[in-house]
This record gives structure tokens, sequence and C-alpha cells, in this order.
């Protein structure tokens, strides 16, 4: 069994032991989903202001383009997650795509509820356009699980304000399907140690809010007008309960006439790139992720 599903199986069983666990305990076991993640070498942290937010650049040593911005949503149902649980995992991808990461602590529900965190992605944006000055075709945005929704409803929103498109977006594993109406959650049932239909349903109104709209495109991608959406490399692991909602959205991308890549890897846990340093498979991925951005950002690869 590897690090991360050890990891996941910890959370269900402290979970399950203590059903009433308030959202700070939630959150501090979810903190330590960097314990399973390497540190990366050459990769050096900056603390920042974004918009109001608190933020954190990761910096490689050997930066291919010193303009370039990967903009970085972390994962956690919206709920959960911050810079600290995911600082190692970005730092990993801002040295595989030889640029900056801009890794952003956006607004977590229940405190604030739809659509504040896609509301902060795009201010985010919108900081790296304008305060920056980087070239929409210089940046890129990825996360992970809701994050990785974020780095696809960000999209949705910038297009509606807008706002130019960036170079591409990376979407691990994303959160997308609010009624969580995949096959995915029977057929991974036994095999994901983390995620399941009762647990995406119980933290979809946390999300949302008491009168949020399941059918909101921008908090489900699934129901949203793709047309015109930039390039996208989307990797999900073969055992997440989420593969269905990767397979969908790529399926509606490529007929909306989207460049869109879907990876799945066999055999591999919700968001396996957490293991980078530590797992060559969570390795490879990152890798040809680093090559694909960096081709969308026209570096040589």
């Amino acid at each position: 069994m590897s690090a991360l599903a050890r990891l996941y199986d910890s959370w269900v069983a402290a979970m399950a032991a203590d059903p009433g666990m308030p959202i700070e305990g939630v959150r501090a076991l979810f903190d330590q989903w960097g314990d399973v993640t390497a540190e990366p070498d050459g990769v050096s942290y900056q603390a920042a202001d974004v918009a109001g937010m608190a933020a954190l650049w990761a910096v490689p040593d050997a930066m291919a383009d010193a303009q370039a911005a990967v903009l970085c949503f972390h994962g956690g149902g919206y709920a959960l997650g911050s810079l600290h649980s995911h600082r190692k995992l970005y730092g990993h991808f801002a040295r595989a795509l030889g640029c900056r990461a801009l890794i952003i602590d956006y607004r977590r529900a229940p405190e604030h509820t739809h659509p504040a965190q896609v509301e902060d992605a795009v201010s985010a944006y919108r900081f790296l356009l304008e305060s920056e000055g980087v070239p929409p075709g210089k940046i890129l945005f990825a996360g992970d699980s809701a994050g990785g929704a974020l780095a696809i409803s960000a999209l949705l929103l910038a297009r509606g304000q807008g706002l130019p498109m960036p170079a591409g977006s990376i979407p691990l594993a994303p959160y997308l399907d609010t009624e969580a109406k995949g096959e995915s959650y029977v057929t991974n049932a036994e095999l994901d140690r983390l995620g399941s239909r009762e647990a995406t349903l119980a933290f979809i109104p946390v999300f949302l809010g008491p009168d949020g709209d399941p059918h909101d495109p921008l908090a489900n991608p699934l129901c949203a007008d793709l047309a015109g959406l930039p390039p996208m490399l989307i990797q999900v692991g073969g055992h997440d309960v989420l593969l269905d909602d990767s397979r969908a959205f790529a399926a509606k991308a490529h007929e909306a006439g989207v460049d869109v890549t879907l990876e799945i890897d066999p055999q591999m846990q919700h968001v396996y790139q957490f293991e980078a340093g530590n797992c060559t498979v969570a390795d490879a991925a990152i890798a040809r992720a680093g090559n694909w951005g960096r081709a969308r950002l026209g570096q040589a690869v």
C-alpha cells in the first residue's frame, strides 16, 4: 500500500471515530497531505499578498522562463487544504515547468460559500496580468481536486469578464460533478481509499451554501459552455471515485473544440501526484505535465 493510501486510511479512520469532528479538526488532518511529498530540490518559497489573499511563490533555481507563471489552486473540497499542505506539490510543478508557481490561499467554505473561491481565483489571475505584467500566453492554471475544478471554472469566469485566456490549464483529478452521478463512484468504491459518493454529497452543500445551484456552470463545469477555452491536460488516477468527472469533462471539452488531453494512471489514488519524489508514477506524471506546459509556454521541451 502506498504512503498516500495509508494517509487516506488514517483520515477516514479518524473521521469515523469522531463523526462530529469540527471543521478545524478536519482541516488539521488534511494539512498532513504534504507529509507524503518529498521536498523538491532547488526550489525556494516567498510569501506574498495577492489581491488581499495570502499566497506563496514557489521559485525554481533553474528557470527556463523568468516571466512565466503557473497559478495554482489547492484542493480539499473548497473547505480544506492550504498553502502548507500543497507547498511541496506545487514546488515540484514549478521545477518541472521551469517557471514560478503562485499558490493562493483562497477563501474556504463554510465560512465563504460559492462563488467566493472562483472569484478569488480570477482575482489572482488579474494580479498576474495587471500587477505582475505577465502576458496571458505566459500563464498556466493548475489545481488538484476542488482546485482542479477551479483551474477550469476560473477560465469560465475570466472568459465571462472579457479577460484573455491563459496558455493552458492542468487540472488534477478535478472535482466537478456536484450531483456525484459518475459510475466510477460505484466501480471504484472499494478501490479509492478516501472518496465516496456519500462524502461528495455531504460536501456539496457546504460549498454551495443553502441556496446554491448544483447546475451553476461555475460550480459544476460539466454544465458549462466550454467553447473557446485554452488547451488542457487532465490527469487522474484509475482508482479515483472522481475518475468519471474527468472522463465526462474531457469528452464534453473535445466536443466543444477544446484541445484536451486526458491521462489516466491505472491503480493510482486521488491526486497521486502528492507522492512526488517518492513514487515513480507521480514523478512521471509531473514530468509529463512539465513538458506539456513548457510547450504551451513556448519553451523548449
